[in-house]
């Protein structure tokens, strides 16, 4: 091994050990211990290292000493937690604060904002903390307004409760504002720069969308004026980094001014020191918040690297930076940002040059660099991505390639608008921006448009480690080392298992998965185990209420009907067998309804969905919108229920040519007697049975429903009994038809032009089964695509007004619309649309 190679080792091991102490010294309560032991650690190993110089000894007792200090910088802390702990702000008190913002002031997912901030004093009835107290504050959406002009640097006073902040935090006091009693607005350097990112941002009004919200996220991170549907696109197609100020926006900054000091005959030193100016007027200009602060140490590590023409080099430096900001914050080593932009920075270092030399035999040497940058950085991103989103993006690579040439000058033009002191020429290079940013719009859309884009991955440790080993054989692969002819060939086999077995999913979830069901199918129901997820569909649009417990299982269940986006999606509550499958449409939802928020792990549930461009809204009882052709309605929860099964949001569906349905989630007995007493219930031909079929049923309620088909949720062998024999008793004594994940498989059903409902069951009963309790003479043979194994349908008569339908020998029709109900209009367009009220 070289001696230049031992070095970058060297370093590579203290960044290690400094990123391991960080990551436990900010998990637990007390660091000043760990601090000492550390401390006394590195003295003994300095000791050592002067009695017997060893290589060795020496970075023992540097990581030694960088990992006490890691601890001691949380350890330094320490007072300052305490204090707010004497104050038992813990426990929900109400606090009264003066805080100074340091951080961007971002939207929540509820209507409110959040931003970090540092407490100058914080009041507690008769006591008051004063100091820097790193807080982190979010905003009720009342008091949004309040802070419309307010930025960092502003002074805020506000007041409210104080909320667990979650383990290995930095913020000491996290605080939800209930009022904002007053917010400054910024002044000095700080005014400057929020009036030049105002400006820019006013700049591309009038200019044609999604490219025109596009701009000022290329050019300064300000994604206020990009719509939702671009965000989600650009997520989806890996080309999110492109607007989070990352490493990319910062290098390309660094770049222009390095490549224009050259131009102008400027010697090295000079260009480097032009050049990192350039870089602090940059982040100045984008806020200095710590997610930029690291872009920019990365790409200035990226950029010496290139200057010097020194790889390993590079990655010492690299290594010298990750140290030090873990020094300065320890808390960065919980942070997912911050691992993505150090694992990408040294891909670039490391891997880009070999796989560009490796592709090099089959393509041009630009092309393959080209190719070779994206690469690196998907083999070693992409499994920590899979751990937050169990998706492996197939055109990730090829939407980077396509989109990243016009990067550049939409950021570089962007950045000159930002700045530029007349009016005219800001709007000029505006133009010019939007050119190449209309380009990275029709890129993240088209590649996100794709069916087999999003590959669905495994989730957790065990699909981070997968993912890791398949980016390592593809690495092994493109580059075949002559020292591993044996590992390069077990890699080559590997990956084109690997590559079948991709290619075979892609083509069961684009082309076979939607033959095995009915077409014509209206509302679905998912088999995934122990839980609900079902859909229902018109006019082109697509619903989902709650997601089951897995994320593959619904995977499955979407590609199997067909369905790749999500109109509306519905999460009745947040118990884990009806959202733990939510990691599957995180980005593909473009509207969420939901029940009652109980506690952190839900509403951080929903900041996700809100992350990826995803509409929120609560529903109570009276909530309505539109989706396709159908009107949905919900029947509860009524205002202030406390959240659990009895607050389920219960959806009332109707529409014209559209089977009546209600969609009961988990609620119990006594919910459902107060939902009879509190909503005018109307006959339906669909119910979907609540908690999985329990006894915990109210008689009344499916008495004054009287469904014509009853559809159960369940898993096969559960521990629960469900569906218990007193439901299917009193179902069949009302002589509804039962579908049953468990024994049937997935469940379809829908209404024809001639009124009559058809249940599709994906299992067809086998001889010697159980008898289905619900089951009637089946129909097979039906002009219909399903699977080549059994398929069974069963014919329920009947037909009515919009869509309502009576069953034979039922009586008199029922009415489509429930009483209160708006009548679902004809023509309404296949999006979903959020609304108030009845």
């Amino acid at each position: 091994m070289s001696a230049l190679r031992r070095r970058t080792l060297r370093s590579v091991s203290v960044a290690a050990a400094t990123w391991v102490s960080a990551g436990l010294t900010t998990a637990i309560p007390d660091a000043i211990l760990f601090a000492v032991g550390l401390g006394i650690l590195s003295c003994i190993a300095t000791a050592v290292l002067v009695w017997r110089r060893h290589p060795v000894l020496a970075v023992a007792a540097v990581a030694l000493a960088c990992a006490a200090a890691t601890a001691g910088t949380v350890a330094s802390l320490a007072p300052v937690r305490s204090q707010i702990a004497a104050i038992e702000a813990e426990g929900g008190r109400y606090l009264e604060l003066d805080v100074t913002v340091t951080g961007r002031i971002d939207g929540s997912a509820d209507g409110g904002a959040w931003f970090d901030a540092t407490a100058a004093t914080v009041r507690a009835g008769d006591t008051t903390v004063v100091g820097a107290i790193p807080a982190r504050v979010l905003v009720d959406p009342g008091g949004r307004a309040a802070l419309a002009r307010a930025s960092m640097g502003s002074t805020v006073s506000l007041s409210g409760r104080a909320i667990p902040a979650a383990a290995g935090e930095r913020a000491a006091l996290v605080v939800r504002g209930s009022e904002v009693v007053s917010a400054t607005e910024p002044t000095g350097v700080w005014a400057w720069f929020e009036g030049l990112r105002d400006a820019l941002v006013a700049s591309t009004r009038g200019l044609p969308q999604p490219g025109a919200g596009l701009v000022p996220g290329l050019a300064v991170g300000d994604t206020s004026s990009l719509d939702s549907a671009t965000e989600a696109a650009m997520n989806a197609s890996s080309l999110s980094h492109l607007t989070a100020v990352s490493g990319a926006n910062c290098a390309i900054v660094v770049g222009a001014a390095f490549a224009l000091l050259a131009l102008c005959g400027a010697p090295r030193g000079l260009r480097v020191g032009g050049a990192f100016v350039v870089l602090a007027a940059f982040v100045a200009l984008v806020t200095p918040e710590p997610s930029v602060v690291r872009a920019a140490a990365m790409a200035s590590v990226a950029m010496i690297a290139v200057a010097l023409g020194r790889p390993a080099m590079g990655v010492a430096v690299l290594s010298l930076a990750v140290t030090v900001l873990l020094v300065i914050d320890p808390w960065l080593a919980r942070s997912l940002g911050f691992a993505l932009s150090a694992a990408a920075t040294g891909a670039l270092l490391v891997l880009a040059r070999p796989l560009a030399t490796g592709l090099g035999r089959w393509m041009p040497r630009a092309l393959a660099l080209a190719i070779a940058v994206p690469t690196s950085a998907q083999i070693v991103c992409g499994p920590l991505i899979v751990l937050i989103d169990p998706h492996v993006p197939l055109l990730g690579v090829a939407a980077n390639l396509v989109a990243d040439p016009a990067a550049a000058p939409a950021t570089i033009a962007g950045a000159l608008a930002c700045v530029a002191p007349f009016p005219w020429l800001r709007d000029g290079l505006t133009a010019l921006a939007w050119v190449p940013a209309a380009w990275i719009a029709a890129v993240a859309h088209t590649s996100s448009s794709v069916a087999a884009q999003n590959l669905p991955w495994p989730d957790g440790p065990a699909g981070a480690i997968l993912l890791a080993l398949v980016g390592a054989a593809l690495h092994l692969v493109i580059v075949r080392p002559r020292r591993l002819p044996r590992l390069t060939g077990l890699a080559s086999a590997a990956m084109a298992v690997v590559l079948g077995l991709v290619l075979g999913s892609s083509a069961v979830r684009t082309v076979a998965g939607p033959l095995t069901v009915p077409s014509t199918w209206q509302l679905a129901m998912c088999d995934v185990g122990q839980g609900d997820a079902t859909l229902w569909r018109s006019g082109g649009a697509t619903a989902l209420v709650d997601t089951g417990p897995d994320p593959a299982a619904l995977d499955r269940c979407l590609a199997q009907f067909g369905i790749d986006r999500i109109d509306l999606l519905v999460l009745t509550h947040f118990d884990l067998d009806h959202v733990g499958g939510s990691p599957a449409v995180i980005g593909r939802a473009a509207l969420v309804v939901h029940g009652p928020v109980d506690g952190h792990a839900d509403q951080r549930l929903l900041d996700r969905f809100a992350a990826a461009g995803a509409q929120l809204q609560q529903a109570t009882t009276g909530t309505a919108g539109a989706l396709g052709a159908t009107r949905w309605q919900a029947l509860g929860p009524a205002p202030r229920t406390d959240p659990g099964n009895d607050a389920s949001v219960a959806i009332d569906v109707a529409g014209v040519d559209f089977p009546r349905t209600v969609l009961l989630g988990d609620l119990g007995e006594e919910s459902q007697a107060a939902l009879r007493r509190r909503v005018d219930v109307p006959r339906v031909q669909i119910v979907k049975v609540a908690h999985h079929g329990s006894a915990d049923q109210d008689a009344g309620l499916y008495q004054d429903l009287h469904p014509t088909v009853g559809l159960i949720g369940v898993g096969a062998d559960n521990d629960y009994g469900h569906p218990t024999a007193s439901l299917l008793s009193m179902l069949r004594a009302l002589g509804t038809a039962i579908g049953r994940t468990d024994q049937d498989g997935a469940l379809a059903v829908w209404l024809d032009a001639h009124g009559t409902l058809t249940l599709w069951r994906e299992h067809a009963g086998e001889p010697g089964a159980p008898e289905n309790p619900s089951q009637a003479p089946r129909e097979t043979g039906k002009a219909v695509a399903g699977p080549a194994r059994g398929v069974g349908w069963i014919r329920v008569n009947g037909g009515g007004p919009e869509g309502g339908g009576w069953a034979a020998g039922r009586g008199a029709p029922r009415e489509g619309v429930p009483s209160g109900t708006r009548r679902a209009p004809r023509g309404t367009g296949g999006r979903a649309r959020p609304s108030s009220g009845a």
